[in-house]
């Protein structure tokens, strides 16, 4: 089961490394990170989304309160937060599939950000299966590069 975990942490030197080798020295696995500062400078919220049980995320969040430097940790569960990811989707065109790959990009509400002969770099955000559909319809085109954000996530109330 894929959890997703919010960590506020201060935002200082090694803060990242402890948080990545808890998991690596324990044996789990991260599907997906982002880390980035708050409002406040001094902090920072990681968003990790993992796999596990129960019983292993409960673990997972009792070893990261314990954290030098963390100062909140939230399990987010279904319906409890709003999340988006954004990607960036290089996509080999020519004359003939230009507009059809124009068209999906408008009907997923996502932006041509850069234009060139053979190719359409695309900007897609939204939530995580919107941008897999969106992925999955452009590799017919031939996605060329492709890189993705990883889940940001907040609480729903305060």
């Amino acid at each position: 089961m894929r959890h997703t975990i919010s960590v506020l942490v201060e935002n200082k030197f090694g803060v990242l490394t402890r948080v990545a080798g808890l998991f690596s020295g324990r044996g789990y696995n991260i599907d997906s990170l982002n880390v980035a500062p708050t409002m406040d400078p001094k902090i920072s919220r990681m968003t990790i989304v993992t796999r596990g049980d129960d019983a292993t995320l409960e673990q997972i969040i009792k070893q990261l309160d314990k954290l030098i430097n963390v100062l909140e940790v939230i399990d987010f569960r279904d319906g409890e937060y709003v999340d988006r990811e954004l990607a960036l989707v290089k996509v080999k065109v020519d004359a003939k599939s230009r507009s059809e790959v124009m068209q999906i990009t408008d009907i997923f509400r996502a932006k041509i950000v850069d234009v060139q002969p053979k190719s359409l770099t695309i900007e897609i955000t939204g939530g995580e299966s919107k941008v897999e559909k969106f992925i999955a319809l452009m590799s017919t085109f031939g996605v060329q590069e492709l890189t993705r954000t990883g889940k940001v996530a907040l609480p729903r109330s305060s």
